[in-house]
Formats: C-alpha cells, sequence, structure tokens
C-alpha cells in the first residue's frame, strides 16, 4: 500500500465535494477528493438553485461559468386542480448580489465545479476509489481503500444519503420516507418551451412541469400503487403518462428516467472528532422547495472557512464544533418547510385540497398575507444564535448570525464601474466595515494584527460622491479600502436600520459582530476569545 498526507479528505464528488473542494483549494489547503464512481453523475438531478448557492460558488471563482447554466428569476406556481394558480412564488430581490430562485442544470454546474479543480496543485481527485475503512485517532484520520491507504488531519463526509462515512460512524439517521414514489423524466429539446415550473394539484395524478436552461423539460409524476420503474419505463406506459401533459408524447427526446423516493431525514450529528458530515450524508429533503442542493453549499460555505483556518493553525479545532450548532438547526428547518410544501401541494385526504384552494381564494383579499409568501418571506434564513458569532445579550434583535446583504459598490480609484462587495472583500476573507468612519481607528496595533492574521479586509464605505473629496483622500489610511455606496445606497439603508456603524463579515458572509467605533475594540477581543484565536 501506498501513503499519501495532507490535510483534508473529502470522500464524494457530488455538488458539495466539489464546492468545498474548489473552497479549500482556493484557500491553499492540501485536499484530497475521493469517488467511488469513474465519473462525476452527468445526469439531471436538483433543478433550482438560489442566491445563497450562487454567493458559495463566487467564492470560489467560477460564478461566471455557472451562471450561463441558469435561467433567473424562475418562478414556482401552484395550480388547483381547475386550473387556477393559487401561489406564484416570484422572488425578484437581489439582497445577496443574485436572483433568489435560478433554474439550472445540475450536470452543467457540476462539471464547471469538477474542472475548477484542475486550477490547484493542492487538490488532487481520485476517481473509482472505494472506502473499505476509516480509523480516527487524536493525530488525524486514516482511510483505506481498495489499494492504498490515506492520511488527513481531517475527513469530509460528503457521499451521499447513503453515506459510507456517516454508517461507519453509526450516525443515526432520524426521519422517515414518504410512501408515494415518483418518477422524474427529462426531456430533451422541450415540447412545451413553457418558463417556469408548474406544480399541478391533480387529486388524481398530482404532477410538476418544469422548464430548465438549454431547451431540457422535465415532468415528475407521482406513481400509483401498482407501478414500478420497469413498469412506467415501458413504452407504452410512458406514452400514456406524457399524454397526460402532451398532444403528442411520441414525439420526444427522453434523457432519462428514474423513479425516487421523498425522504426527510437528519444526521443525529454533523461531527464525529475529526470526522465531519455534509449535504446528504447529513440531512435529505423532499424536493418541494428545491432546497436539498442549496443546503448542501450551506454546509461547504459553513464549513470551508473553519477548516481552512484550523488546517493552517490559527483557530483552534474547538471553531469546528459550531458547525453542527449552525448548520443542523437549519437544515431541519429548510426539512419541516419542504415537508409542508409537500402536503400542501399533494394532501393526504381531498377535503384537505379543498380547504387549501378555499383559503388560498380568500388570501386573494389580503394582499400584504399573500405578497408576505409569494416573495418567500416564509423561507428559514439561517440566523446563527450560538456559534461563531458575537450575540450579545443587549443585542438579541442585531443582524448578528444573519447573511450580510452583497450591493454592488464602487471602487475607491476606479468610480466608474460597479463592483459586488465580496469580490472586494476577497474570497475567503473577513471583512470589517464601517460606515462613514475608518475601520480602524478603536482598534490598538495589536488587534489589528489580530485582525489581518486572521485574513481581514478594513473597507470604509462613504457615499459615492465623497470618493472624490481631496480631504477623505487626504485622511484614507494605509490598509483600509475606501468603496463607494450603491446608486441606491444600499448599505446606507442597511446601516441606518441597525444600530451600529461597523460590521464583522465572516468569510461565508454570515454577520459574525457590530459594534460602534468606540466599541469595536471591546469586541475585537470578545470575537477572538469566541472563535479560539490567539492574539
Amino acid at each position: 500500500m501506498s501513503s499519501c498526507d495532507t490535510d483534508v479528505i473529502i470522500v464524494g464528488a457530488g455538488p458539495v465535494g466539489l464546492a468545498l473542494g474548489n473552497y479549500l483549494g482556493n484557500c491553499g489547503v492540501q485536499v484530497l477528493l475521493l469517488e467511488k464512481r469513474d465519473s462525476i453523475i452527468n445526469y439531471p438531478r436538483a433543478i433550482g438553485i438560489d442566491d445563497e448557492s450562487l454567493r458559495m460558488i463566487q467564492a470560489t471563482g467560477l460564478v461566471e461559468n455557472v451562471v450561463p447554466h441558469t435561467t433567473p428569476n424562475h418562478s414556482l406556481r401552484f395550480i388547483t386542480p381547475q386550473g387556477r394558480c393559487f401561489a406564484d412564488f416570484k422572488p425578484t430581490t437581489l439582497d445577496f448580489g443574485w436572483p433568489r430562485r435560478n433554474a439550472f442544470t445540475q450536470p452543467e454546474v457540476d462539471k464547471v465545479l469538477y474542472e475548477g479543480l484542475g486550477r490547484f496543485e493542492n487538490v488532487e481527485i481520485l476517481l473509482s476509489t472505494t472506502i473499505q475503512s476509516v480509523y480516527e485517532d487524536e493525530k488525524g484520520v486514516t482511510v483505506v481503500s481498495d489499494n492504498r491507504t490515506f492520511h488527513s488531519k481531517y475527513l469530509i463526509g460528503s457521499d451521499g444519503g447513503s453515506s459510507f462515512v456517516r454508517k461507519h460512524f453509526n450516525i443515526d439517521f432520524e426521519g422517515k420516507t414518504a410512501p408515494d414514489p415518483w418518477i422524474v423524466v427529462d426531456i430533451r429539446n422541450d415540447p412545451l418551451g413553457i418558463p417556469n415550473v408548474y406544480v399541478h394539484c391533480d387529486p388524481t395524478r398530482p404532477y410538476v412541469s418544469a422548464a430548465l436552461p438549454h431547451a431540457i423539460r422535465r415532468f415528475e409524476f407521482m406513481v400509483m400503487p401498482g407501478e414500478t420503474e420497469e413498469y412506467l419505463s415501458q413504452h407504452q406506459n410512458m406514452r400514456k403518462l406524457l399524454a397526460k401533459v402532451l398532444p403528442h408524447p411520441d414525439n420526444i427526446e427522453v434523457i432519462r428516467s428514474r423513479v425516487y423516493t421523498h425522504n426527510a431525514r437528519l444526521a443525529a450529528r454533523f461531527r464525529h472528532g475529526r470526522v465531519l458530515l455534509a449535504g446528504d450524508a447529513a440531512h435529505i429533503m423532499p424536493v418541494w422547495q428545491g432546497q436539498g442542493y442549496n443546503s448542501g453549499l450551506r454546509d461547504a460555505f459553513n464549513l470551508g472557512w473553519k477548516l481552512a483556518r484550523v488546517a493552517k493553525g490559527i483557530l483552534h479545532p474547538s471553531i469546528l464544533d459550531t458547525y453542527e450548532a449552525e448548520r443542523r438547526s437549519h437544515a431541519r428547518a429548510m426539512i419541516d418547510l419542504s415537508v409542508l410544501t409537500g402536503q400542501i401541494f399533494c394532501p393526504p385526504y381531498r377535503w384537505l385540497g379543498w380547504l387549501r384552494d378555499g383559503m388560498t381564494w380568500i388570501m386573494s383579499y389580503f394582499p400584504s398575507v399573500k405578497r408576505y409568501f409569494l416573495e418567500m418571506r416564509f423561507k428559514p434564513m439561517p440566523r446563527y444564535g450560538r456559534g461563531a458569532a458575537l450575540v450579545l445579550e443587549k443585542e438579541r434583535f442585531a443582524p448578528v448570525g444573519t447573511m450580510f446583504i452583497q450591493p454592488f459598490i464602487f471602487k475607491d480609484q476606479d468610480s466608474e464601474r460597479e463592483y459586488r462587495l465580496d469580490d472586494v472583500i476577497g474570497s475567503d476573507n473577513f471583512g470589517l466595515i464601517a460606515w462613514g468612519t475608518n475601520p480602524i481607528w478603536g482598534l490598538n496595533p495589536q488587534q489589528v494584527q489580530a485582525w489581518r492574521r486572521l485574513g481581514t479586509t478594513f473597507i470604509q464605505v462613504l457615499p459615492s460622491c465623497q470618493l472624490r473629496s481631496p480631504q477623505e483622500a487626504a485622511e484614507s489610511e494605509l490598509g483600509v479600502l475606501r468603496v463607494g455606496d450603491s446608486r441606491s445606497a444600499e448599505l446606507k439603508k442597511w446601516f441606518s436600520n441597525h444600530p451600529c456603524s461597523l460590521v464583522v463579515i465572516r468569510p461565508d458572509r454570515i454577520v459574525a459582530a457590530v459594534a460602534i467605533p468606540q466599541t469595536i475594540g471591546d469586541v475585537s477581543d470578545r470575537f477572538f476569545e469566541a472563535i479560539g484565536l490567539a492574539i
């Protein structure tokens, strides 16, 4: 057997493993990615990618290659048996710098992430590698495959719902499987061509019709009792199924069809010493809110910056405990939302469907209530009340633990071109952002050095018209980046809504702490202690 020493081993080259590999590779971490298949999966699976996921992919430097495989601002429309659209989810906000709902073709996006690994000499991927056993001790993790042994500081199990890693460490996978399976049929050269996603609440056989990029149409049908994948795949039965939605069911090009079940499961824990779970290995949810893929990328974003700093010796390994503390509760909330949406779409009793249709009709007379649902304000956004964030008792209603906005801004030396905020902060940097004032004014030299060791971009935000002020230019300080607020003054609005003028942004763009110039020194010391940074 040969051996290999590395910082992190990732098991599973699905979207989470690929995204995390790119993120850690970009951070300079030594990564080995192991995949049992001889290639990455090339058939359509997930069809929805949200703004948070695009923001994570932006941090890997690959978002411009991914966007061409998306359809922005994709609506999700629920249709009653009588043909009335009772809910049209079409959020159009750009709070995080990208459209909130997007259709996408997962094989093309996964291919971008896979090819992106080739940028890094510090990242290696081995296909056709089946793991036989994993050993963990206080020094690291040893992975034994068919004919090789690998050693690493940490191991990430992102190897799907049937995770070998999770099972190997006897981690319970709590939850249940829905009794009714569904069949997915993906068709090339879209025979309908109608945009958006339509969820038809047909009481006899509910179905979904979704337009995807590159002229792909997806249909999903509930499988009836007695039907099997083999039965439905037979030409005459597939033709009968598609005749429900197409005038000419023979004139199609089927890419693939498969039967799947809706699972709602959550791992009992996300960390076992030096082993951590992410993506479907940690949680599986029904497809109705399109959050399975997106929840996995949230895992990768949350875990990536912590793991990179632990691997480099910047942060104490205890920071990895905050991964489970922050991600598990939110994953549970997304599972609950997905299950509830499925029950609304396909209620267990027909009378519940009538009740749903009546309530949605009444809702039309209450615009504010209807808007709350249609703009998806009910979607549980990550809000980390404990973990790698400094939530003070007197600031319970502060934005700490939530994702910071990503507006377009102007750079000091380039006041004509707009940039996304994250690109100015840096892909794996913290941001210490101050409105109007110098962000390091209230810091002593030791604290400034600690922030820089952590990897921090100091930003002073000004109204864009002040960037050309000679007085402001004369007062600018070395190491502080001055930026101009967007034309719509999004940053000014954000600070106006919160009792602070300084905000600490984590690399995953979560608000880690807030302060004013006179308190930033004390807040910094408390935050360093909370995340295990020695100063």
